[in-house]
């Protein structure tokens, strides 16, 4: 499974920014639609569709904060043009999920799916990357509500949209098709250092097959 490259510190070690972006010091809050009431009782976080077992894997929270933690500095570049650098992610990588739940060997596409039916389509490689994280912590801190407690993805090398708050679930595909906001008119793959923020940008091959 091939990584994506990482661009977000340079050979100095010094934070880059991507172009359009602006530094923001603090953390915005930023969302669509009502700040989800977490219930440990019903919470539940399933791997399902094109698995290699043909099987759906579930944990509930005490199983999923029970997984093994990493952490992750990475910066977090939001669409809308501001960009919090040097940020400590504390969750379960992506990848581990991946190595717990296989995909299929066809699979080329992921569907992130969060509360309230949100969704967040991503390529393999790019769920799968080293540094993607579903994040509990930030900074040693467990995450407030309104930043996506109790689980929020993190895709550090793309904007902060392909990562949704208060994450659920993953479907694996064979087939790529667009989520929540690339349905609404942004890129579908969104890739900060080419300034991919809206769908009119695509080039032939970067979206769907209609």
């Amino acid at each position: 499974m091939g990584q994506p490259e990482s661009r977000e510190y340079s050979e100095s070690g010094q934070s880059e920014l991507p172009p359009g972006q602006r530094l923001q010091r603090g953390w915005p809050v930023t969302h669509y639609g009502p700040v989800p009431k977490f219930k440990p009782d019903r919470w539940e976080f399933r791997i399902f569709g094109a698995t290699a077992d043909g099987e759906k894997h579930c944990w509930n929270h005490q199983e999923f904060t029970a997984l093994p933690f990493s952490s992750v500095v990475a910066d977090l570049h939001c669409v809308t043009k501001f960009s919090m650098v040097g940020a400590e992610w504390g969750g379960v990588l992506a990848r581990n999920l991946v190595e717990l739940a296989p995909p299929a060997p066809h699979v080329t596409h992921v569907m992130v799916w969060a509360e309230y039916g949100f969704s967040s389509n991503l390529r393999l490689a790019d769920f799968a990357a080293d540094r993607t994280v579903f994040a509990t912590h930030k900074d040693g801190e467990l995450l407030t509500a309104e930043h996506g407690f109790p689980v929020r993805l993190v895709v550090p090398h793309l904007y902060a949209w392909k990562g949704p708050k208060w994450v659920r679930g993953i479907e694996y595909m064979t087939a790529d098709r667009r989520g929540f906001w690339e349905e609404r008119g942004y890129h579908n793959i969104g890739d900060p250092w080419s300034e991919q923020r809206y769908s009119y940008q695509e080039e032939p091959g970067d979206g769907p097959e209609l």
